[in-house]
């Protein structure tokens, strides 16, 4: 279970929300199997999505955060809902890449890649779901949201994001921040933000050796001082079940799944969140096939 706190600078001009997401991403690792880039990959993305879940002001909401980049892992899929419970996956958990010679550090910014879109998309049970997309720039994922949100949706923010990996490939530390402009923002305001994020080196460090998350946002905040205005601990969490499954299926139509029947005897369907598998027999497709007749 994760931690996230939102905060409010104590002249109402800034706000924050922070995350630890330590055992969600390595709860999604365990799952998914996944190599270090790939857990600091997916890892950065459970933590935004989960944050930005958060945001959404409709309780029932969704968030999908889609990053397609031309790099090896290819596409990264996470959803949250409005209580920062998120679920996600990569196209390829497997990948490895080398250490980068000029810090030592995971090269995530290769295996997403360079190129490609950043889409974010919010559900807020109307008839349309809203869609905001922007080019990735670097493949940081930390610095395309931050882009993002700066030319999406035009709101200044700066976001930090970070997963620590152990020597055994676990997850030692995991979370980040979102640090947004109110209107009413002065100059003053920007300046120290801007000093004090200048000082940020390393945020999954932040989050392994900081006693609490209002350390962290005390850190950023200096002496604008803050007030926590809200809390929540939420979970890397699959929502699948059979029935979802089944309308999947079921929505293939009367003449794929005859084919399916026909060739194969049976439809095994697996989650790409949980990788749980489902399994319908011979008369489970056989009774799909005549509901669609009806």
């Amino acid at each position: 279970m994760g931690r996230i706190i939102r905060a409010i600078s104590d002249n109402k001009t800034i706000n924050m929300i922070a995350i630890d997401s330590t055992d969600m991403v390595e709860e999604a690792r365990k799952i998914h199997k996944m190599s270090p880039v790939a857990t600091a990959a997916l890892g950065r993305s459970i933590s935004a999505a989960s944050m930005m879940g958060l945001m959404l002001k409709e309780e029932r909401g969704k968030l999908t955060l889609q990053i397609k980049g031309d790099g090896p892992l290819g596409m990264i899929v996470c959803v949250a809902n409005s209580e920062g419970t998120v679920k996600g996956y990569l196209n390829n958990p497997d990948v490895d890449l080398p250490i980068r010679d000029s810090d030592g550090k995971l090269d995530v910014a290769s295996a997403v890649g360079r190129e490609g879109t950043i889409s974010v998309i919010r559900d807020l049970g109307l008839k349309e779901p809203y869609i905001g997309q922007y080019p990735i720039t670097s493949g940081e994922i930390a610095e395309d949201l931050t882009q993002y949100y700066a030319n999406s949706e035009q709101v200044p923010s700066s976001v930090a994001l970070g997963v620590l990996i152990d020597r055994d490939r676990s997850v030692k530390a995991s979370g980040g921040f979102i640090v947004q402009l109110m209107p009413d923002v002065t100059t003053e305001d920007i300046e120290v933000l801007e000093r004090n994020l200048r000082g940020v080196l390393s945020v999954s460090h932040m989050v392994e050796e900081a006693e609490s998350l209002e350390q962290i946002v005390e850190v950023i905040m200096g002496e604008l001082g803050f007030t926590v205005i809200e809390e929540t601990h939420p979970q890397y969490l699959c929502d699948c079940n059979k029935p979802r499954i089944e309308r999947a299926l079921v929505s293939l139509g009367r003449e794929e799944l005859t084919q399916i029947l026909e060739e194969d005897g049976q439809a095994e369907l697996t989650c790409h969140f949980c990788n749980k598998n489902y399994l319908f027999s011979e008369e489970d497709l056989a009774q799909m096939i005549e509901a669609c007749k009806r």
